[in-house]
């Protein structure tokens, strides 16, 4: 995969979304009959909208959105797109490309987009740079980074009601939740469980994850302890932390440096972990475990079968 990556339900089949669980505990898919329904009045932060009934050029900012777009059925719509999206397949040939944290209001709105799906990011520090644009009334829509699993199926939900293609949202969100919990099956039968320690930046500025993240999430579906749960959240954290948790697998996602797994192994005073002595450290693709859309299937699968070779 190169770097780049809902649906009229009734008022019942979004609480079942919602819940994604059955009275058992386990997901249940929602619904795919297509009934008239009304566009979202508010963004996924939270933001008064109003979504145009008819929409063909749409400008996508930050590579998660634009992946769900995409795949959508939207890759021919969208005329413009920020500068980590570029590499995507699926994107017309050529297109503007806006900094993510500072996009340019004037060029945008020259574009005359009838829709923009960005990023909460830029929200960060209370700043706006979006305004000048709603204030002339073009629609803007904020998706933050969702944190969990339920969140990105709430997100292509979102995304697919705006764009009146209700049913292929949930197609999508169906074949997840399938995946998901075949894998959640195989993964509650283990009984001694791997412990896992996932990096998502490298020497000397190790940073990683607790609780309250989907790749913590993942971790457990596929039967293994995280050695960081502990922790909320994204974390940094120091090598003589992850040296005692000694864990019997480690999984990185760096793809700034040449060979992160090599990386790995060579460091001082890393030798004699589990993890290291016994080849355990491996790879995954960083975008399919950075983005919060439909691909982190792939990376759910790629986790399985590095912790659990055997197995998955």
């Amino acid at each position: 995969m190169k770097k780049k990556s809902i649906l009229t339900l009734t008022f019942i089949c979004i609480m079942v979304l919602l819940a994604a669980c059955t009275d058992n505990g386990e997901a249940k898919p929602p619904q795919s009959e297509e009934k008239n329904t009304t566009l979202p009045t508010r963004d996924r932060a939270g933001n008064k909208i109003s979504i145009p009934n008819e929409i063909n050029k749409i400008i996508s900012i930050s590579p998660a959105n634009t992946e769900i777009l995409i795949e959508l059925g939207f890759g021919d719509k969208i005329i413009a797109t920020d500068e980590y999206s570029k590499d995507i397949e699926g994107l017309p040939q050529d297109i503007p490309l806006f900094d993510m944290m500072a996009p340019d209001a004037e060029q945008m709105v020259a574009l005359e987009p009838d829709i923009i799906y960005t990023t909460g990011m830029v929200m960060a520090e209370g700043n706006d740079p979006y305004k000048p644009i709603k204030d002339i009334g073009i629609c803007v829509v904020f998706i933050p980074a969702s944190e969990s699993i339920e969140g990105i199926y709430e997100d292509i939900i979102f995304f697919a009601k705006s764009l009146n293609v209700e049913k292929k949202g949930v197609d999508i969100v169906n074949n997840m939740i399938t995946k998901i919990e075949e894998i959640k099956e195989i993964g509650s039968s283990i009984v001694n469980k791997k412990t896992v320690y996932f990096e998502i930046a490298a020497a000397p500025s190790l940073y990683s994850f607790g609780t309250g993240v989907f790749l913590n999430e993942i971790i457990e579906i596929i039967g293994a302890e995280n050695v960081l749960a502990e922790h909320d959240w994204w974390i940094s954290v120091s090598e003589e932390v992850v040296i005692a948790s000694d864990p019997d697998v480690i999984i990185t996602n760096v793809d700034y440096i040449e060979n992160p797994v090599e990386e790995i192994k060579s460091r001082s005073g890393w030798e004699n972990m589990t993890a290291v002595k016994n080849n355990d450290v491996y790879y995954v693709d960083n975008y399919a475990t950075s983005h919060s859309n439909h691909y982190i299937i792939i990376g759910l699968e790629q986790m399985a079968k590095a912790v659990y070779p055997e197995i998955y």
